[in-house]
């Protein structure tokens, strides 16, 4: 079934599995996001929400099952590994965006290295860039002198900076200070709303009830529940989500 405005599948799991060691992380794992979909992934701790997020781009391997990224399957490494991952964009909790090179320099690293884009081009692309998640003015400083909200909306820029296919998002507001997190959240509901399509592990409701077109919930490395965020959080089907909401949503 597709979603409003969505189109053919994009990203496909396929009876995924994968262990840490004698920890099962990831049971028969099938997920499927669409072209333009926004698929948000909630779950307590240790449910293998943030392992989801990156067996889909290869940071981990899997055991078993397979993945597909627009119809090709995930290649095991090498350069082949290199020109699938471009096209899969990803914004991790902690930034990690390069120290020693300024803002502008991390968003066009990738396009200059990987896509073979003209420095130029490039510049001219990261400039347009940092203007929509609203941080041009800090293009030549370094990450060591932006805020927290600000590193985390250059990482956004560095993801759309590679044209990525889909972008996964693993908990981007954790790390944040509370008065942060909107301004992060913000460019991700501009995101969503522009037709990117995004996965996103999050603890932010208000986020998923307003972008999200559906609500996949993880438990014990499954997939317990999904549907549409307005059913999820009004009338969950299984106890896990019930017990799961009802301690984060009366605080």
């Amino acid at each position: 079934m597709e979603a409003p405005g969505v189109g053919p599948p994009l990203v496909v799991l396929e009876d995924v599995d994968k262990h840490f060691g004698d920890l099962h992380v990831l049971q028969h794992v099938n997920l499927t996001v669409a072209k333009g979909e926004v698929v948000v992934v909630l779950g307590p701790s240790g449910s293998g929400k943030s392992t989801l997020c990156r067996v889909i781009n290869r940071l981990e391997t899997i055991g078993s099952g397979s993945i597909t990224i627009d119809g090709e399957r995930l290649p095991e490494e090498g350069r082949a590994l290199a020109n699938l991952r471009a096209d899969v964009g990803m914004v991790f909790q902690s930034f990690n965006l390069f120290a020693h090179k300024t803002v502008l320099e991390n968003v066009t690293l990738g396009p200059i290295k990987v896509r073979k884009v003209p420095a130029a081009q490039a510049r001219e692309r990261g400039l347009e860039l940092l203007t929509r998640v609203g941080v041009e003015s800090q293009a030549d400083k370094y990450p060591a002198q932006l805020s927290g909200g600000q590193q985390q909306r250059v990482a956004i820029a560095r993801a759309l900076a590679m044209d990525p296919k889909v972008i996964l998002f693993d908990e981007p507001t954790s790390a944040l200070d509370p008065e942060m997190v909107n301004e992060v959240l913000d460019v991700m509901v501009g995101l969503a709303k522009g037709g990117m399509t995004m996965v996103v592990v999050t603890h932010e409701m208000g986020f998923a009830r307003k972008a999200a077109n559906r609500v996949v919930f993880m438990a014990d490395g499954k997939i317990v529940e999904e549907g549409g965020p307005e059913s999820f959080f009004t009338s969950p089907r299984t106890e896990r989500a019930q017990d799961f909401l009802s301690k984060i949503l009366t605080h």
